[in-house]
């Protein structure tokens, strides 16, 4: 699940930003002469002939309803016959790349369908979750602060297309945003993913090619000032900081990345004082409180586990995935009571969205009451 990519300490983590603050950012002139070559917006929506071609003989000339029209569209998307599309974390494409690879991480899936459904006379555009947080059965628990998917409008009803259905949204839901912010979820990313790839300058054109798309785009202001630390230009860094942190106070990857900074300043007064600051704004946010639930068991800390949880589950009750977690650690922790109880308010709260994870916790469930009639270790 990746929407935008922004980095604490040099680690990427799927992020994605909130809309900009009053204040305006400085602005950001293109580099001339830089040697990455960027695709233009034009290039990254661009459809393959093929790809229309299949688009008109699949969706739009058999003349179906609009609402058949979708159907087939997403059929069109994920059947054998069509793109057979698979899911890639790692695979920020332009359209035509998805098309040459049939490989999509959320962002370049939505904004194919989203590209593909207009063009089918479908009213769909790009959505944004502030925070979102997965959970995978084969690879455990992956945590995003942002997410992006598709969001539709038919006949007066909405509704969303999402690559990721394991997806937990947080209270907010998905919001629309404009095309701009969109593209700047894919230069951003492709920053990232540049970053990595130790292309210091490829970085910085992706990030202030994002940044030129949505000069608010919080995460770039962050990646910019990660790429800044690591070149040793740590007045940029600072600024760069400073500009993410002015846009949104929250912003936790700038709050801990500026406090890193501060410290390898020597300032640690301002450390503290952003150290301060993030604590409380992790106390206030369920999803953070998960993750820090999560790091403790990962110690084997089941009674600082179940404390995470508690909180976690206290300040966003309707998540199932916390739930889980909670009854996890009270397992571990040696209260099977506990942990039954967790684990069926977890299995109801899936049965309530349709979640496919309510059969897995019913398993689970059987398993625990099984293993407290018995006496012997739940699976």
């Amino acid at each position: 699940m990746t929407a935008c990519r922004v980095l604490i300490l040099w680690m990427a983590l799927t992020a994605a930003p909130v809309w900009a603050a009053a204040t305006p950012p400085p602005s950001i002139a293109a580099e001339p002469g830089a040697a990455t070559a960027l695709p233009t917006p034009a290039q990254i929506l661009d459809v393959p002939a093929p790809l229309l071609a299949l688009l008109h003989e699949r969706v739009i000339d058999p003349g179906y309803s609009r609402e058949r029209r979708l159907q087939r569209l997403v059929e069109m998307i994920f059947d054998a016959q069509g793109l057979h599309l698979a899911y890639d974390a790692d695979a920020t494409h332009t359209i035509g790349e998805t098309w040459q690879t049939r490989r999509a991480n959320c962002l370049s899936f939505t904004l194919l369908f989203v590209t593909l459904a207009n063009l089918a006379g479908i009213d769909a555009h790009v959505q944004e979750v502030a925070q979102a947080v997965s959970w995978y059965q084969a690879s455990g628990v992956i945590y995003s602060v942002g997410h992006v998917n598709a969001g539709i409008a038919l006949d007066g009803r909405s509704g969303t297309v999402d690559l990721d259905h394991s997806v937990l949204y947080d209270r907010y839901g998905p919001q629309k945003i404009t095309r701009q912010r969109a593209l700047a979820h894919f230069y951003n990313n492709r920053g990232a993913d540049r970053m990595a790839a130790g292309d210091a300058a490829g970085a910085r054109a992706y990030f202030q090619a994002a940044l030129r798309m949505a000069p608010g785009f919080v995460g770039s202001w962050n990646n910019l000032g990660v790429l800044d630390a690591r070149e040793g230009d740590m007045a940029q860094a600072r600024r760069d900081y400073e500009t993410a942190l002015r846009l949104q106070p929250r912003h936790g990857a700038s709050l801990s990345n500026a406090s890193a900074l501060y410290r390898r300043l020597g300032d640690t007064r301002e450390a503290e004082r952003l150290d301060d600051r993030l604590a409380r704004v992790q106390h206030s946010d369920p999803f953070a409180q998960y993750i820090l639930g999560a790091r403790a068991e990962q110690r084997r800390d089941y009674a600082g586990a179940v404390r995470f949880y508690r909180r976690a589950v206290r300040l966003y009750d309707t998540a199932h995935p916390f739930h889980f977690a909670l009854a996890r650690a009270y397992f571990l922790a040696g209260n099977p009571d506990r942990a039954s109880q967790e684990m069926q308010r977890a299995r109801d709260l899936a049965a309530e969205n349709g979640d496919a994870l309510q059969s897995r916790y019913q398993a689970k469930l059987d398993s625990l009451q099984r293993w407290r009639q018995r006496g012997t270790h739940a699976d």
